[in-house]
């Protein structure tokens, strides 16, 4: 039995959630998205606009293991049309900086050019320091993508600490050369 799978979605008084077919719609303040629902294997219930509770129609192997994971989609749908996603990055090292220019993210990291990194739809990315980024979003995948994208531009490097690294992610730094 999925433990997640079991526990249903309360949805936030500003958010509309309706069943068309196999696709439920989700729509809130922050933005709207849609996810494709197996209703051969699940029956889903929406009960008076505030719940909504996901069963299986017969346990076995297959149901067993996307129940948890179907529940946690919906959720994140959920959670991302009223609260939304962030992720904050820092920018460790001399020199290196941020700035917006119109649809682009125009970043200084050490290297000999600028790399200009294209903001994809559905994402908001505002400088707040020079080498603070925030990364905002209401589809939970598309902003870790975006940030782990942007985080692999330049890793962290292990002697100095220095690269594109989340807000409060531990490095473990390593020691250098001994005489």
């Amino acid at each position: 039995m999925s433990k997640i799978g079991k526990i249903n979605i309360s949805i936030p008084e500003k958010v509309k959630v309706a069943l068309a077919g196999n696709i439920l719609n989700i729509e809130g303040p922050l933005g709207k998205s849609s996810i494709n629902i197996d209703l051969d294997m699940f029956n889903l219930d929406i009960k008076e606009g505030k719940e909504i509770s996901l069963k299986p129609k017969k346990i076995d192997q297959n149901t067993k293991r996307l129940w948890g994971m179907s529940r946690s989609l919906i959720n994140n749908a959920v959670l991302g049309s009223s609260k939304g996603y962030e992720k904050i990055l820092e920018l460790v090292g001399v020199g290196y900086r941020a700035a917006i220019k119109g649809n682009l993210l125009n970043l200084q990291l050490g290297y000999s050019h600028d790399i200009d990194f294209e903001i994809p739809n559905g994402i908001k990315i505002t400088v707040e320091k020079q080498t603070t980024l925030k990364i905002t979003g209401n589809d939970k995948q598309q902003v870790g993508a975006v940030a782990s994208k942007i985080k692999t531009l330049r890793k962290i490097e292990p002697y100095k600490g220095k690269g594109i690294r989340e807000k409060g992610q531990y490095v473990l730094k390593k020691e250098g050369k001994k005489k």
